[in-house]
């Protein structure tokens, strides 16, 4: 008799809806789909949910909830499952979406996402989810309430401008438009308050934006929006994931000799870390020579300055990751003394 060593709930999350699939492993090693079935994305949906697994799995054997890091949809569902003890993976979408390239399936919906989520639980080895890191997720909300407000301050701004350039202006409205921007800058000067103090009082979180910080380019609020962002690089395990989770990896799509598509950034990652690297990719450009220097090469190359644009994006944000696991500052003459040292060698 076959014996069952792995149970998955693989689930696709969206903002309204839980797509659910069930899955098991026998000792055979042979992964079976057997059970797949829809509830809302609300406490209501949670406890259906808990409900129908536990008549369906095997309670003896270990279950374990798999599902990808949408956004912040898939938080309550993960911190409901977290408080009543089960076992949960959350998984980068990358990672999930390049599964699901090597399945063999044609149509992609909420059903087969979940299908595939299963699949992936059931095939790999998947480490165990932590709740977020209280300071990481106050301050991830703060960052992203401090960029829709700029958003909102910039349209207010050019409303402004628009408004003064009419031939009969309404001063009435010019004035409701300065004394929104008034507000907003109020606002904005709150949040940045909150955000020092927040990271003022935890030591471990200052000391890693301090040195975060060192990097060319890299202000404070930058190396807040990284951690921010990453959870202290909680689910990162090398630079290559960090570029892919932030959709700043390069895609390019070829087939033969006949298909030859320009290569592009993916951009299928957190718009919010993409977005923290652009004006501080501008200023290491600008003030330190390494950057300066791999910006020159590219454009060289290939003659486009936003793909070298990118590139020097990329490259800050893998330095933010190696910065913050050696705790070592950026030093500014490493990379000049390693290329003496090879010279000399040479």
């Amino acid at each position: 008799m076959k014996k069952l060593v792995k149970q998955i709930v693989g689930i696709d999350v969206a903002q309204k809806e839980l797509v659910v699939c069930l899955g098991r492993m026998t000792d055979d090693w042979s992964p079976e789909i057997y059970a797949h079935k829809a509830f809302a994305n609300n406490l209501k949906g949670f406890n259906a949910l808990e409900n129908w697994v536990k008549k369906l799995v095997d309670l003896e054997v270990s279950v374990r909830f798999v599902m990808e890091a949408t956004g912040v949809y898939h938080e309550p569902l993960a911190y409901y499952l977290s408080d009543r003890g089960y076992t949960i993976s959350v998984v980068l979408p990358n990672k999930i979406s390049n599964y699901f390239r090597t399945l063999e399936v044609k149509t992609i919906n909420d059903q087969t996402a979940s299908h595939a989520i299963t699949l992936f639980g059931l095939e790999r080895k998947l480490e165990d989810w932590k709740r977020p890191n209280v300071v990481y997720k106050r301050l991830r909300q703060l960052v992203r309430e401090r960029d829709q407000l700029i958003q909102e301050r910039t349209i207010v701004k050019n409303q402004l401008h628009a408004e003064k350039s009419e031939a009969e202006p309404i001063s009435s409205s010019m004035m409701r438009m300065k004394k929104r921007i008034v507000l907003l800058d109020k606002q904005e000067l709150e949040i940045k308050t909150e955000i020092q103090a927040i990271v003022k009082k935890d030591k471990n979180t200052s000391d890693a934006v301090q040195i975060i910080s060192t990097i060319p380019g890299i202000g404070i609020l930058t190396a807040i929006t990284v951690l921010a962002e990453t959870n202290g690089f909680e689910l990162i395990r090398n630079k290559r994931q960090l570029t892919s989770y932030a959709g700043l990896d390069v895609v390019q799509k070829q087939s033969g000799t006949s298909v030859q598509g320009k290569p592009r950034i993916s951009k299928r990652g957190n718009k919010y870390l993409r977005k923290a690297m652009y004006l501080p990719a501008l200023s290491a450009i600008r003030c330190d020579e390494r950057f300066k220097g791999i910006f020159s090469r590219v454009v060289a190359k290939n003659g486009i300055k936003m793909k070298a644009g990118v590139a020097v994006q990329r490259k800050l944000l893998e330095m933010t990751y190696t910065i913050f696991k050696t705790n070592q500052p950026y030093d500014k003459g490493y990379f000049k003394r390693m290329e003496e040292m090879k010279l000399e060698r040479s």
